[in-house]
């Protein structure tokens, strides 16, 4: 049975460029997103531990064993956005990292098919891809204007009593924007598609991406 040639994939024998592009797109934001997972647990401890014996590793291991679709009865099996809601819902008493990657993990999916990896057949929106670029950017920020009714933050992230001390969170929500927004206007181009960008508001809400 043939497994490649050297270093390349028999499989991508049944790949256009734009498909190699993508497989790239959704490898990198998915390791942005198990890279923020981390940085999140490390700031806000106190998350984990609302779930007895839970570890950072326990949930990367929860997010990586579910394809398709993030699902959790824990949240209620909120998803995308509205997942992402509950990090800032006073009510909510559970995980608030999770929540936050759940939801956003899950749109990123979304937004590309749930694949995770296309073929010659398979085909994006660029719609979608800017919508999540839209939603990340409310995302982020959210978590830094919108505040507990005692001033703190609902997530410590770039912020850490009052003063703003790492900036590697930022980074990783831009590299995320401009993946999803660059393969948006990759796939609007290769299909000579005219795309209509979400109109990005500081203080927007966010965007529900059509089914």
């Amino acid at each position: 049975m043939l497994s490649g040639c050297g270093s390349y994939d028999v499989k991508n024998l049944a790949k256009s460029d734009i498909d190699l592009v993508a497989d790239e797109f959704i490898d990198e934001t998915r390791r942005l997103v198990r890279e923020l997972t981390v940085k999140l647990y490390k700031r806000n401890p106190a998350e984990l531990r609302k779930t007895p014996g839970m570890t950072a590793e326990q949930r990367l291991a929860q997010l990586l064993s579910q394809p398709g679709e993030l699902k959790f009865i824990e949240l209620g099996e909120r998803q995308g956005i509205d997942a992402m809601e509950l990090v800032f819902n006073p009510h909510f008493d559970g995980d608030r990292v999770f929540a936050l990657i759940v939801g956003l993990g899950g749109m990123l999916r979304h937004a590309y098919g749930y694949n995770d990896e296309l073929f010659l057949f398979d085909s994006l929106d660029a719609e979608l891809l800017w919508t999540s670029a839209h939603n990340v950017e409310v995302l982020a920020w959210k978590l830094r204007e919108n505040r507990r009714a005692n001033g703190e933050p609902w997530l410590i992230t770039s912020e850490y009593k009052g003063e703003i001390d790492n900036l590697s969170f930022e980074r990783l929500f831009g590299k995320l924007i401009v993946l999803q927004e660059m393969m948006a206007r990759i796939d609007s181009d290769a299909n000579d598609r005219r795309v209509t960008k979400v109109v990005h508001t500081a203080g927007s809400v966010f965007i529900p991406l059509p089914i």
